[in-house]
């Protein structure tokens, strides 16, 4: 008898370390399908919005699908040759960038009474990799790219498949729940899907009034590579908070190599553009649909990007989302508002 439960045991450890291997080993594609998922519930709306209309699912979603396509490549078409000769005339200057930063950190040093030894390891300490260390690399980004492909053609072909025909996808979301739950199921998945859509339009919208402020701003400032900051001002606006940094930390730098002066001038300008848009413009774009605290999405945010990379910060907000509908829907208990107002208060006032 013991001998049988020894190996109940020892088979349901090796079951288990072996579903926790496969789940490492494909965490990127689920991911990738969580995303897909959030990207369908997007483009479902134009999609049904065209079914009222008389339009069949298939030819609407065909539609909307390959709109989508022909805008993000007229996008590519019209920024992506500008973004490259900037990448490139940044990678060429970029040399003259780190002297001139050397120079002004070891001059900033040796004014405030640091040594030259201290200043010397200053300047040595910010300097180009070798060459045969980025001639390496080229194989390993070669195949990193080549992934990148091979997913991304997967990400599109579960979109269109999931657009064209989600019924069957949903009646087996629908089967994991009992009968009694299923219709709180529905009304939390259309709940975060209502979410989801608020999210993706509000980045869009605060992205490209982002991404066309600071083109102006640092044209103007003479800031080199004004197309590619820009551009990474736009994808920025999808991580909330960490996106500041990402958009902001690289031209600061850059200007820095030019003037400190100007390199505070743009240091104010992204702050300054940060506050106005998270704080006015987000939130009223936000407040009909989300409802979220911010302390909770930075949560998520930074446990996402620890577990799960870049991928986790950019899916962090809408799966918030939908432990907010899921919990709302399933778990919120329905509280007396003067009971719960008061509760509040004794908590925020110590009473």
């Amino acid at each position: 008898m013991e001998y049988r439960s020894l190996s109940r045991l020892i088979y349901l450890a090796a079951g288990l370390f072996v579903a926790l291997w496969f789940i490492h080993e494909v965490l990127q594609v689920i991911l990738l399908f969580f995303f897909a998922i959030v990207f369908t519930i997007v483009l479902n709306a134009p999609v049904t919005w065209l079914e009222r209309k008389n339009v069949r699912r298939t030819i609407g979603s065909l539609i909307v699908f390959f709109s989508v396509l022909l805008v993000l490549a007229l996008l590519v078409w019209m920024v992506v040759p500008k973004i490259i000769t900037q990448v490139e005339l940044l990678v060429n200057n970029l040399p003259n960038y780190l002297d001139n930063l050397n120079h002004r950190i070891s001059k900033w040093l040796g004014e405030y009474g640091t040594n030259q030894k201290q200043s010397q390891t200053v300047n040595n300490a910010i300097t180009l990799p070798p060459i045969s260390a980025i001639i390496n690399s080229v194989g390993q980004y070669s195949i990193q790219l080549f992934k990148n492909v091979l997913l991304t053609i997967f990400f599109f072909c579960l979109v269109i498949y999931m657009l064209i025909n989600p019924r069957p996808l949903l009646e087996i979301y629908l089967s994991f729940f009992p009968a009694a739950k299923k219709d709180k199921a529905a009304k939390a998945f259309s709940y975060a899907s209502v979410m989801t859509i608020g999210w993706m339009w509000s980045n869009i919208v605060a992205g490209a009034i982002r991404a066309i402020v600071v083109w102006f701003f640092l044209y103007f400032m003479e800031i080199p590579g004004v197309w590619v900051w820009a551009g990474v001002t736009f994808l920025a606006e999808l991580i909330p908070r960490i996106g500041f940094y990402i958009m902001a930390v690289p031209p600061i730098l850059i200007a820095f190599s030019i003037s400190p002066l100007t390199a505070l001038w743009v240091a104010i300008f992204y702050i300054v553009l940060d506050e106005i848009i998270g704080d006015f413009i987000i939130p009223r774009i936000r407040s009909r649909t989300m409802r979220i605290h911010p302390v909770f999405i930075l949560i998520m945010i930074v446990a996402m990007s620890a577990a799960f990379g870049v991928m986790g910060a950019f899916i962090a907000t809408p799966f918030t989302a939908f432990i907010k509908a899921y919990y709302e829907t399933f778990y919120k208990r329905e509280l007396k508002e003067e009971r719960h107002d008061e509760n509040i208060e004794r908590m925020l006032y110590r009473k």
